[in-house]
């Protein structure tokens, strides 16, 4: 296996909207040892349907449901349109079931491989006085 290669850790499964369902591997189950002490957990995940040359080559984008109407680059926004489909979600951790998380927040589709999980630690992800675009404040949480 090259070192270039990603390895999907795991797969979404059961979106009811809500909650859903990560289901690791099984080589994989191991790395879940201690996860239970976090209450939220960032998930990046393989945008698969959004895995197209024409979207890998979107740049330029409007983004939706917001109240102001502003082009914006990939890299300044949301998108799932991107150069590598890498979506990014913070969770709360509802419950492990053995090789299984049921989490609060994940906005992937289901199937979508899981790339890696990992835990949200206040102290590093959190920057209280981060600045942002005023167009990014009249939208959807995202």
């Amino acid at each position: 296996m090259s070192w270039r290669e990603v390895r999907f850790v795991g797969t979404v499964e059961e979106t009811d909207g809500e909650e859903a369902k990560v289901h690791l591997s099984a080589e994989y189950c191991p790395g879940l040892k201690g996860i239970t002490g976090f209450s939220h957990l960032i998930i990046l995940y393989w945008m698969h349907l959004r895995d197209s040359e024409k979207d890998r080559r979107t740049l330029l984008v409007f983004p939706k449901n917001h109240a102001v109407k502003v082009e914006t680059g990939v890299f300044a926004c949301r998108s799932p349109s991107r150069p590598n489909p890498i979506g990014l979600a913070v969770v709360s951790l509802v419950k492990v079931e053995k090789c299984v998380l049921r989490v609060r927040g994940l906005d992937a589709a289901e199937g979508s491989p899981v790339i890696d999980i990992k835990p949200y630690l206040p102290r590093a992800d959190c920057v209280p006085d981060a600045r942002v675009p005023s167009w990014t404040t009249q939208g959807p949480a995202t």
